[in-house]
């Protein structure tokens, strides 16, 4: 397919046409191939020689033919930890080609990316990730990423895109996540299931709820059984959705994130149940922390160091003017089991053992 929209050419930097890699590799005291590797951001040069390529450029008056060397990433809730870990991720990537990292926390569908993205402008940008921020809101202003296009400033998408654009969007499939997470309590026989889902509006939460519902149907688990609630991504909006689920007698909770759930455990114990001999909880993203959460969150796990790279990699081909292929990309979640599930009350599930198992 066509690139999305790479940065154009800088008419200023004819210089760098003018000055041979020979010049810049004997101010620099490296070989020409390193000159190379660093105008071209490949991969394998330290930040050190990349720094002493990038400083003999500025003294010979070479220029890159991309606007600077900084990359917004525009994200909400950075004290999540699925997001702050993202940030690093990407950030780490981008710096091995000599790319710096900017990160905006907006809330998604306000007027603080428009803000961001014309100071961004003014100062500057190579390129910016919309990070799970309005690119996941079907009703949000358009602007931010059409001043980007205007500017020829290249940008990619996480878990959802914009729908009159063409861009690179890298997104977990939701529909898998919520598969797998009705399939684990399923087996464990629980047949009253609630969700908690996102707003409406919001496309991993549309999505997370088409997984569900499909997966529950095929099931034969009738409708009236299987509620979901569309509420915040908070413990507060897990919470009031598990207050409403187990006054229907639902057995087995399904979040849309890891807060969700911690908020639904908090409601469980509240009404003085248990997780999970009387209530399963699972979760969705997937936290180093979850492990020391009483009991550990059993959760579906978000594909973020893949994620991570392939943001990187399309980021800093689309910032030298290469082609990347455009559309959406999924990445398979996976279930990470922990002990905040278990058997259904008053269900005997028999366990299956593999092959060859003691």
């Amino acid at each position: 397919m066509a690139a999305s929209n790479p940065a154009q050419p800088d008419p200023d930097a004819t210089r760098a046409d003018r000055i041979g890699l020979a010049e810049i590799a004997s101010r620099a005291g490296v070989s020409e191939a390193t000159v190379s590797r660093v105008l071209n951001r490949k991969y394998g040069v330290s930040p050190r020689t990349r720094e002493t390529v990038e400083q003999a450029m500025n003294e010979l008056g070479v220029q890159r033919r991309s606007r600077g060397d900084h990359v917004a990433i525009l994200t909400p809730n950075i004290t999540n930890p699925l997001f702050a870990e993202l940030c690093e991720r990407i950030e780490e990537r981008l710096a091995r080609h000599g790319l710096r990292t900017l990160v905006c926390p907006v809330f998604p569908g306000t007027d603080q990316e428009m803000v961001y993205v014309e100071s961004l402008l003014r100062i500057g940008v190579a390129g910016a990730i919309f990070l799970s921020s309005s690119n996941t809101i079907k009703s949000s202003d358009r602007t931010p990423y059409r001043l980007l296009q205007e500017r020829g400033v290249p940008f990619v998408c996480m878990n959802g895109g914009f729908d009159d654009v063409s861009a690179p969007v890298f997104s977990t499939d939701d529909l898998l996540a919520a598969e797998l997470a009705v399939d684990h309590v399923v087996t464990l026989g629980h047949t009253r299931i609630g969700m908690a889902a996102g707003p409406e509006g919001n496309t991993p939460a549309d999505r997370r709820v088409e997984g569900f519902l499909r997966a529950t149907a095929r099931r034969g688990m009738p409708k009236k059984d299987v509620p979901f609630v569309r509420t915040s991504y908070s413990a507060e909006g897990g919470q009031r959705a598990a207050e409403q689920f187990l006054a229907q007698g639902v057995t087995a909770l399904v979040a849309s994130s890891d807060e969700m759930a911690l908020g639904m455990m908090r409601a469980v114990k509240r009404q003085g149940l248990t997780t999970p001999t009387d209530v399963s909880v699972v979760g969705y993203d997937d936290s180093r922390l979850l492990e020391y959460v009483d009991p550990p969150l059993t959760t579906v796990r978000q594909p973020v160091q893949r994620l991570a790279t392939e943001i990187a990699r399309a980021v800093t081909a689309l910032v030298d003017g290469r082609e990347v292929e455009v559309g959406e990309m999924f990445f398979d979640p996976e279930l990470v089991v922990r002990a905040s599930t278990s058997t259904a009350p008053g269900t005997a599930v028999q366990m299956v053992m593999p092959a060859g198992a003691p």
